[in-house]
């Protein structure tokens, strides 16, 4: 069983900044791609950003220039850095991670539970 665990939300004035962690535990042969996603109240789960396991990385528009995404192999923990903070980035941060288990090369989908992050004017 493998859980992905999330980290660093909270409570922030507009124009400051936050770092979020989510460590994935468990039985785990390798992980692939590693991506956090958020929710608004009222409005669809989206991609904010991504990073593969070479470190390639992609961004939502919305956040591009504020938000940097990265990972550190070692402790199967991805990361990403908020800065520039706006009230409309105020939703729950969901991470999640395509692991393999026993290095049969199939990849399932694992998600956190989420972290609120509230950006205040």
């Amino acid at each position: 069983q493998v859980q992905l665990v999330e980290s660093g939300g909270g409570l922030v004035q507009a124009g400051g900044s936050l770092r979020l962690s989510c460590t994935a535990s468990g039985r785990i042969f390798s992980i692939n791609a590693m991506r956090w996603y958020r929710q608004a109240p009222g409005k669809e789960r989206e991609l904010v950003a991504a990073i593969m396991s070479g470190g390639v990385t992609n961004y939502a528009d919305s956040v591009k220039g504020r938000f940097t995404i990265s990972r550190d192999n070692d402790k199967n923990t991805v990361y990403l850095q908020m800065n520039s903070l706006k009230p409309e980035d105020t939703a729950v941060y969901y991470c999640n991670a395509d692991l393999n288990s026993n290095g049969d090369g199939y990849y399932y989908r694992s998600w956190g539970q989420g972290t609120q992050v509230t950006v205040s004017s």
